[in-house]
């Protein structure tokens, strides 16, 4: 159990410094930045190469949403659950403070950090019902698709490439409504060091997406059943 968590820190801390790291440090430089196309690719990248380092030995979660997603889809012990979340939002916050530590090493101010907010601190603007509704859809969809991939009747070794693209594409619909979250851990790492707004904002991006993963995994234990 124990190696587990430390897989499961390792990979979250893994998936903020990858992800947030191209939005925070990357993604408005003029002329040469990455945008929104190489923040999306960014997050999937994490996901995938974690995949195949951690995925023998943990199962790859780096996300609450996921390890509750699992839970209901009859593919993870309901025992093990606070203890993955635990490891997970530790490991973000650990790589948030990494984040934060080399931004504000030439005393700029972090400002929003990348972090998920909807109305006023959308990209675009989206309200906080456009927000919710973005958050389920996305984390359903992409619970879809880890259990589908991941299934026992599902390619070898295909699942990390197949579950990073998701996350990938998931990205290029949703930075410009929330920032995307999918992810709860991911969401509070930035959360700490942004503050007020933020954390009055956070319970969305828990919410919504444990609620679409939970669905999601009742969805496809019905629709896909292992023993098929």
């Amino acid at each position: 159990m124990q190696n587990k968590l430390i897989a499961e820190f390792i990979g979250t801390s893994w998936l903020v410094i990858g992800g947030c790291g191209a939005a925070i440090f990357a993604a408005g430089i003029p002329n040469v930045g990455i945008g929104f196309l190489g923040v999306a690719l960014a997050f999937g990248l994490t996901v995938l190469t974690m995949a195949y380092a951690i995925g023998h030995v943990s199962g790859c979660h780096l996300n609450p949403a996921v390890t509750l997603g699992l839970w209901a889809g009859g593919r993870f012990s309901a025992k093990e659950i606070l203890p993955y979340i635990v490891a997970q939002c530790l490991g973000a916050i650990f790589g948030a403070a990494v984040l934060y530590f080399i931004y504000t090493g030439n005393n700029s101010d972090i400002g929003g950090f990348a972090a998920n907010g909807y109305g006023a601190h959308s990209p675009q603007g989206y309200s906080m019902i456009s927000a919710f509704i973005t958050e389920f859809v996305m984390t359903f969809m992409f619970l879809i698709i880890i259990m589908g991939a991941t299934h026992s009747k599902a390619p070898k070794y295909l699942g990390g490439l197949a579950i990073g693209l998701s996350l990938t594409l998931i990205h290029l619909i949703s930075i410009p409504i929330t920032n995307t979250s999918v992810n709860p851990a991911r969401s509070l790492s930035q959360a700490v060091f942004v503050g007020d707004w933020a954390i009055a904002q956070l319970w969305l991006f828990w919410v919504a997406p444990i609620l679409g993963a939970i669905v999601a995994g009742f969805v496809y234990k019905m629709l896909s059943p292992e023993d098929d």
